[in-house]
């Protein structure tokens, strides 16, 4: 099987080179920057090419003879769109490592055309959002009548540019949570919860989070609030992050910030890396009283992803999953996320 790595000049991307050569998989590189990619490329023995995504016809050709594209360039509120087109206009399997959630929504609208062109398309493949939604999942099979869903995660490490400026962007559009099956827009913080992870009881705040969108295809469940376990989150008062949300609802303002996490943010490094670790729960509940949780322990999130998306990526090559639009769940099972190296499971639990 041919596939294509888009974006594999960032820094997430450079992740998932490195390990898919020690694997033996030969990924045709693939950005904006020509320079870039022979850089990581040539020594590596790989091919690469420079594909524009505004560039749709050009883009389509360079897709022609690949079977799938696995695409980590973000935002993707600004690239997925383009790939997405024209994976099936080629008939190219797509994955992503996105978690935005306007993004998760936009492509969940193309099943009905991924189906009838024998496309799979998997968007959250990375951290966002394999081990949130195989624990939704898990907790939604021991409790089947569950009308509401709490996902909290707590990372240990550093953060990408990419990821950054997706945050930036998400918060620029405000928390969003699922209620009654419906997206509503909330301010972000607007919940704050305790939650017991692994290591420890710890506060979480809401934010908008790519499982308000997938966990609901992948358990059914209507209401659904994601959280996470942020220093900077938690300390914001609603007033705070109301003025911020609005600074970077701003186009010129979230420009400049970009700018500045250009400049500034270079990625965790490989031993900072090698420390880190992430933290997810789980918690549903049914109109009864009754709940289920459980949680898991997993290594460093940059870690995980590239981890993920090679068995994503194998699966793909092994005729996995069916065409249409698939969540990590509905896709390989709730079971897929202990598949992955350093996940340890703590497994559901009623209360």
């Amino acid at each position: 099987m041919v596939w294509m790595l888009y974006g594999a000049t960032g820094y997430t991307g450079r992740l998932i080179t490195e390990l898919a050569v020690r694997r033996g998989h030969e990924p045709v590189l693939a950005g904006r920057d020509a320079r870039k990619l022979a850089d990581i490329a040539i020594p590596l023995g790989l091919e690469y090419r420079t594909l524009d995504l505004r560039d749709s016809e050009g883009l389509e050709r360079g897709l022609r003879d690949v079977d799938a594209v696995a695409h980590c360039a973000g935002p993707f509120s600004r690239t997925a769109a383009p790939v997405v087109e024209a994976c099936l206009r080629t008939g190219t399997h797509y994955l992503d490592i996105t978690g935005e959630i306007e993004v998760f929504e936009a492509i969940f609208g193309r099943d009905e055309r991924a189906v009838s062109e024998g496309v799979t398309l998997l968007p959250g493949a990375g951290f966002d959002v394999v081990p949130t939604d195989c624990l939704a999942a898990m907790v939604a099979a021991e409790l089947p009548g569950a009308t509401d869903l709490d996902l909290a995660f707590h990372p240990v490490g550093g953060v990408s540019p990419g990821t950054v400026k997706s945050a930036l962007e998400g918060v620029g559009l405000g928390g969003r949570v699922r209620v009654d099956g419906m997206l509503r827009t909330v301010p972000v913080g607007w919940r704050r919860r305790s939650v017991d992870f692994p290591s420890g009881t710890r506060t979480v705040a809401s934010l908008p989070w790519g499982d308000v969108a997938t966990a609901h295809r992948s358990t059914g469940i209507g209401t659904i609030t994601t959280f996470a376990a942020l220093p900077g989150l938690n300390r914001m008062g609603r007033r705070s992050e109301g003025v911020l949300g609005r600074l970077l609802g701003t186009p010129a303002v979230r420009r400049g910030a970009e700018t500045a996490v250009d400049l500034l943010v270079r990625g965790p490094a490989s031993s900072t890396r090698a420390n880190g670790r992430v933290e997810v729960y789980a918690e549903a509940g049914d109109q009864e009283g009754n709940g289920v949780r459980a949680a898991l322990v997993g290594p460093d999130t940059y870690e995980l992803t590239a981890e993920s998306v090679l068995r994503i990526v194998s699966a793909l090559e092994r005729g996995e999953p069916a065409a249409g639009v698939r969540t990590p769940a509905t896709a390989f099972g709730a079971d897929f996320v202990r598949e992955l190296p350093g996940v340890r499971v703590v497994e559901p639990e009623h209360f």
